[in-house]
C-alpha cells in the first residue's frame, strides 16, 4: 500500500502473473462494463467486471497505457488490482501481430456466419474486438 494518502498502487495482474506495478499513481481510469470509471486516493472499496478496453494510469505527469482484455477490477485500502484476461503496456504492442490476428478473426467470423455455428461467432467477435483494442491502444496518440 502506498504511504502517502494522496497516491494510490496498481497492480496490474494476468494468468502469466504481474505485469505492471506503481506504487505512484494520482489517478487509474478504466473500463468497466458499467462505464469508464476514476480511481484516486480514498476512492470507497469496489468490485467491477472489466470490458475489453484500456487502463490508464496517471503519475507524476506522465501516463502509462495498457490494453486490458476482460477481466475485472477491486479497489481498497489505497491498492488497486486489475486481474485481466491479457493486458499490455502500450509500447509493448505489436501492431503487425494485432493486425494479423484481426485479419485471423474477422476470416473465423465469416466462416462462423457462414455456417450459422453460434459458439464460433462468439469466440471470433471476442477475438477480433481483442484484436481491434489492441491496435487502437498502440496508436493512439
Amino acid at each position: 500500500m502506498a504511504e502517502n494518502s494522496s497516491v494510490l498502487t496498481v497492480s496490474i495482474v494476468t494468468p502469466d502473473g504481474e505485469v505492471y506495478s506503481n506504487d505512484e499513481c494520482s489517478l487509474a481510469i478504466v473500463q468497466t462494463k458499467a462505464g469508464d470509471m476514476g480511481i484516486m486516493a480514498d476512492h470507497i472499496p469496489l468490485i467491477a467486471a472489466l470490458k475489453i478496453g484500456s487502463a490508464k494510469v496517471n503519475f507524476n505527469s506522465e501516463s502509462d497505457v495498457l490494453a486490458i482484455n476482460g477481466g475485472f477490477v477491486e479497489f481498497s485500502n489505497n491498492l488497486l488490482t486489475i486481474v485481466a484476461d491479457s493486458a499490455e503496456r502500450k509500447g509493448d504492442i505489436d501492431v503487425a501481430r494485432a493486425n494479423s490476428a484481426k485479419a485471423r478473426a474477422e476470416e473465423n467470423l465469416e466462416k462462423a456466419n457462414k455456417n450459422q455455428d453460434a459458439d464460433s461467432m462468439n469466440r471470433a467477435e471476442v477475438a477480433l474486438k481483442r484484436a481491434i483494442n489492441r491496435i487502437n491502444i498502440a496508436e493512439r496518440n
